[in-house]
């Protein structure tokens, strides 16, 4: 099967690492046009090589995906080669730690939101227009098992996600005929979301009182993952990719969870 996805131009939020990374460079494998936002710049370099390495045009930029001004000047940057236009965005920049809903401050609640939900937000109301105007586009939002099924903690990352859900599918009853938008919603992946200092690795370490891979192994029996592993960046890059392509021309407003059957609900 085709996913016809060659020469498309594709937007990717917090592109450098983990999931990001994987689907930058599924797409490149496919032949798709790349302009990738995140913080890192060093990753973002190795990336940009990488993904050039597989044919791929790539454009990237250091931006800090949590500000108005961050997202709006990002994106700018990474469109100008390709005259502002964009077939393909993804919304995959997040962050988040393992706390109590009673160690949550203010704060901690409004810089959750302003990376996780407000990101995305603010890059749809970006790039709308311009596939409006060009009557096609596909939006994939990176949304979260922990959306659908929140644990005790990290509430306000579990919080951030289910609103995620909530625009994906509200933009998608707007945004047709022409624009499909889904969602989907990973499990617990391996990547430096939790293996970098201060990731849910480490803090998921604390709560349980372990080292950092017997706490995650602990925590991966507790969900009674029938898999009964972390899954793969690439496993959801996969994903990414189908939902994007001529693959999946009916799909809009669904959630397609990547979660080792972490859900147990039917709906």
């Amino acid at each position: 099967m085709k996913t016809n996805l060659a020469g498309k131009i594709v937007l990717i939020t917090g592109a450098a690492k983990g999931i990001g990374r994987a689907t930058a460079l599924a797409f490149a494998a496919e032949g798709s046009q790349l302009a990738l936002l995140d913080w890192d710049e060093g990753a973002l370099a190795e990336l940009k090589h990488e993904a050039e390495a597989l044919g791929a045009t790539v454009a990237v930029n250091k931006a800090d995906l949590s500000s108005l001004s961050g997202v709006n000047d990002g994106i700018d940057s990474v469109l100008t080669i390709y005259g502002g236009k964009v077939d393909v965005l993804v919304n995959n920049v997040g962050s988040g730690a393992v706390r109590m809903f009673d160690d949550l401050t203010d704060e901690d609640w409004e810089a959750t939101m302003q990376l996780n939900f407000m990101s995305y937000v603010r890059a749809c109301r970006k790039i709308l227009p311009m596939m409006r105007a060009q009557q096609s586009g596909v939006i994939i939002n990176n949304a979260s098992d922990l959306a659908r099924q929140p644990e005790p903690c990290p509430l306000d990352y579990s919080a951030s996600k289910a609103a995620v859900l909530a625009v994906t599918k509200g933009l998608a009853r707007s945004e047709g005929p022409h624009i499909r938008v889904n969602a989907v919603a990973p499990g617990p992946i391996w990547t430096p979301f939790w293996t970098k200092s201060g990731g849910f690795a480490e803090t998921m370490a604390k709560v349980h009182g372990m080292e950092p891979q017997a706490a995650v192994e602990h925590e991966m029996s507790l969900r009674q993952l029938p898999l009964n592993r972390l899954g793969t960046p690439e496993e959801v890059a996969n994903v990414i990719v189908f939902m994007a392509s001529d693959l999946a021309s009916f799909v809009t407003s669904s959630v397609w969870g990547v979660d080792g059957g972490s859900i147990r609900s039917v709906i």
